[in-house]
This record gives C-alpha cells, sequence and structure tokens, in this order.
C-alpha cells in the first residue's frame, strides 16, 4: 500500500531547517513503510512561506488546493518552529482554514523546532490539541529537534522512530 503523505510546513522563512527537519522525517517514515525514501514523486509539501500573502484569501485558489491535498492525505507531519512557546501564526491561519472534524481519517505527527530543550513538549501541549480538534489522529509523541541537533537528524528521528514506528503503522493499517 503506498502511503499518501503530506507535510505542512508553519516556518515564515521559505526552504527553512524546519522544513529540513519534516523531510527527513517523512524520509525515515518511508524507509521503514517499504517506500522509497526519497522519492517525492507524490509527497506534498505545503511551504506556507510561499503562499503566506494568499492566506487571508478567501478566495485563493492556491490555498483552497493546499488544503484539499493536506486533508486527502493519508499522513500529515506538521511542522513549525517554536514561537513564544508555541506554533507559528502562520500555521494557524492555514489550519483555520480547515472547519472542525476536516482532518478525520488523517494520521498526523506534530513536529516542531526550536533553540533549547526548554519547548520540548511543545508539539504536545499546543500543536497536539489543535490537530485534535480538526479530527486528525495522532497515535504517537510529537517530535521536538533543537538547533543543535539539526546536524545529527539521522540519529534524532531514529531515536523517535525506535518508539513512534509501530503505533504509526498500526494507525496507518499496515501492521
Amino acid at each position: 500500500m503506498s502511503v499518501r503523505t503530506a507535510i505542512v510546513v508553519g516556518n515564515p522563512k521559505a526552504h527553512s531547517r524546519t522544513r529540513r527537519v519534516a523531510e527527513a522525517l517523512v524520509d525515515a517514515i518511508d524507509e521503514s513503510l517499504g517506500e522509497a525514501a526519497g522519492d517525492r514523486a507524490g509527497r506534498v509539501v505545503v511551504d506556507l512561506a510561499d503562499v503566506a500573502g494568499e492566506l487571508f484569501d478567501p478566495s485563493s485558489a492556491t490555498v483552497r488546493e493546499l488544503l484539499e491535498a493536506v486533508s486527502s492525505s493519508d499522513l500529515v507531519i506538521v511542522a513549525s518552529p517554536t514561537y513564544k512557546a508555541t506554533y507559528t501564526g502562520l500555521l494557524k491561519a492555514f489550519l483555520d482554514r480547515y472547519a472542525n472534524g476536516a482532518l478525520r481519517g488523517v494520521v498526523a505527527v506534530a513536529v516542531m523546532t526550536g533553540a533549547a530543550p526548554i519547548h520540548a513538549l511543545a508539539p504536545e501541549v499546543s500543536l497536539r490539541p489543535l490537530l485534535v480538534e480538526l479530527g486528525a489522529s495522532l497515535p504517537t509523541r510529537g517530535l521536538y529537534v533543537t538547533e543543535d541537533q539539526f546536524d545529527d537528524l539521522h540519529r534524532v528521528i531514529g531515536a523517535w522512530s525506535d518508539a513512534a514506528l509501530p503505533p504509526l503503522r498500526r494507525a496507518l493499517g499496515l501492521s
């Protein structure tokens, strides 16, 4: 079974380190699920910095298409840098376009990046409740990556994967 995957990046800077973390996570998940690691043909990447000017335009066809692509995915990685101990307003503006329950049937993983471990629970206490409100299923803990870990993503994601992949596989119907 092929898993339709989307990445939503709420960093105001395009092609950010937060996006790099999210893409590395999806590569690791794909590899563990038997998907071709690095095969990005079917992967949807929503880098919100690219559409920031359209997020508050209710008639934006681009944003509407991105919302549909995310909600029709099997797995969504939602990634944000930590701003004021929570996710960015850019990410909130995008997710606010969904009605409550609009992500029902979607498996999600909350990913946040930050300067220091002090906000390591931010994916759990800020991003998880928002995704649950939208109907997404989050079968595992979120991933928090600090700046000093960016150069060692393979190890950081590997440590997270040990505990996270079994429930993620079950939630995706792959075990």
